[in-house]
């Protein structure tokens, strides 16, 4: 069985891109070369983009591999395939890991009991959060917010696909 995906580099240091690739290709079992260009939003930073063909699981790997490097913000996603929900990482400097489930179309799926709990929090008033604040907890609008600019920036930038092999 096969899933495929993106990782989407918005932003690295220099010295910090051929340990990406190695990390990556560690993960997938093939050589990994990514297409670094410069990124506007943070000049002296790179960005690219890494559609990937592997075995199911491979974002979460990835996302767990880059999850805390100084300096690193980016998304990897992976389509559904049979017996597995799609799902978005993502991870800036500031605020770490966001992950989530996603549908088809790439929409943030939310579970009936995550929807309850975020409800039963807000009523409560829990540290002062309102509804509106725990639903943007789980879709994540805060990683959204600080990565939009550097989404922004890579429009038009060259993509680079791997298929993994085994």
């Amino acid at each position: 069985m096969s899933a495929h995906g993106v990782l989407y580099v918005h932003s690295a240091p220099p010295a910090l891109c051929p340990h990406i690739e190695w990390a990556v290709a560690g993960i997938v079992g093939a050589p990994v070369g990514m297409p670094w260009v410069g990124q506007p939003a943070a000049p002296g930073a790179l960005r690219a983009e890494l559609t990937w063909q592997a075995r199911p699981g491979t974002a979460g790997a990835v996302a767990s591999a880059l999850a805390g490097w100084n300096r690193l913000r980016f998304e990897v996603t992976e389509d559904g395939s049979p017996g597995c929900d799609g799902v978005r990482h993502c991870y800036t400097p500031d605020l770490g890991l966001f992950s989530a489930v996603t549908g088809a179309n790439g929409d943030i799926m939310v579970s009936e009991d995550r929807l309850r709990s975020v409800m039963t929090l807000a009523s409560g008033g829990a540290a002062g959060r309102s509804l509106e604040d725990e639903l943007g907890r789980l879709l994540g609008t805060a990683w959204d917010n600080e990565l939009e600019p550097f989404r922004r920036a890579a429009d038009g930038a060259p993509v680079r696909w791997l298929n993994a092999t085994g």
